[in-house]
């Protein structure tokens, strides 16, 4: 706690108790590196500086002040949760981590952090850095993949936390696991609690935690299409409302199931069956993208289409240039508009 309060890391959500503020902090930074979540998070909380102005926010404006971070289930499940508290508690995050915990998209972590930092009781926040850091000092080698190992990582906690200043120490032993404990090459020597390390002391630092691998990713193809319309407007659809990247906006794609289906004939025959739209479809692929997802991998093979077709197909919509921009689109598709509007 004193290495923290010494050497922590100037975030602008550490200016703050305000639990919203805590909260939306916390969402964005699962799975994302504080540099990436910075940014976001200004402005995000710019656009909504409170829980009832997230509450009363369309869903497109708040996936568009989303757009980039990913992972956008967590936009819409933080946006459920808070429209909860507006409804259910006027406004105020309760200080009650039975309650919290309850709120859509908050688990065991986040009702830690938020329960610690903006209210100062002692309930664990154990998230990856905090896994490695206390597997090290106690030399736990059970399975983190598992998720029942979290519940050992809890207990540990629970034994040793902080009742004076729980906020110091949950946020402490995360910043030791960001800038000391590392993953690999850990920095030992400038470590406040490596006379309390059972893994230093027996040499075996970089051999915890125990984690297994993941399963190999999976390879999806396909074609998009970027259609344009004679008066110069784009097409683009909404995915479903439940499912990968639920909710946002990209250029029309098929699925690539055979070797043949790259040829754009078949593309242009499965638009025009699926939406009715009749295709001029450029031969020459306009682009390629490739991204990796944390379980999938897309390769899209992009070509351009015109059409003369006024029909607008269902949970579709006809754009500008200009309107594109005003819309959230996930990061492969944001790749295919920023090439179309350079």
């Amino acid at each position: 706690m004193e290495w923290f309060r010494a050497e922590q890391r100037q975030l602008p959500w550490r200016e703050s108790k305000d639990p919203y503020r805590i909260w939306v902090s916390e969402i964005m930074l699962q799975q994302t590196k504080v540099d990436t979540v910075i940014p976001f998070y200004l402005n995000f909380l710019e656009k909504f500086p409170t829980p009832k102005a997230l509450a009363e926010a369309e869903e497109d404006e708040v996936l568009k002040a989303w757009e980039g971070l990913g992972y956008y289930s967590r936009a819409r499940n933080l946006q459920s949760a808070v429209k909860e508290v507006h409804e259910v508690y006027g406004g105020k995050v309760p200080n009650d981590p039975e309650k919290i915990k309850k709120l859509k998209g908050v688990g065991p972590y986040t009702t830690g952090a938020i329960s610690s930092i903006a209210f100062g009781i002692p309930e664990p926040a154990v998230d990856g850095n905090v896994m490695r850091v206390m597997s090290r000092v106690l030399w736990i080698t059970e399975d983190i993949a598992r998720p029942a190992t979290r519940k050992i990582f809890e207990a540990a906690i629970r034994e040793v936390i902080s009742h004076e200043d729980p906020s110091s120490f949950n946020q402490g032993l995360m910043e030791l696991g960001a800038l000391i404990c590392t993953p690999t090459k850990p920095k030992c020597l400038l470590c406040p609690v490596r006379e309390q390390c059972v893994a230093f002391e027996n040499g075996v630092q970089e051999e915890l935690p125990v984690k297994s691998k993941k399963s190999s990713t999976k390879l999806k193809k396909y074609t998009t299409l970027v259609i344009q319309r004679e008066d110069g407007k784009y097409l683009i659809e909404k995915r479903p409302s439940t499912g990968l990247l639920a909710g946002l906006y990209q250029f029309p794609m098929i699925e690539q199931l055979k070797a043949t289906d790259a040829r754009s004939t078949y593309i242009q025959s499965e638009i025009d069956r699926e939406y009715g739209l009749a295709l001029e479809v450029e031969s020459d692929i306009f682009t390629e993208v490739h991204h990796i997802f944390s379980h999938l991998k897309w390769d899209l093979e992009v070509r351009k289409a015109k059409t003369a077709t006024q029909k607008t197909p269902e949970n579709m919509v006809w754009l500008t240039t200009e309107e594109l921009n005003q819309f959230a689109f996930p990061v492969p598709h944001q790749k295919i508009r920023q090439l179309l509007l350079s």
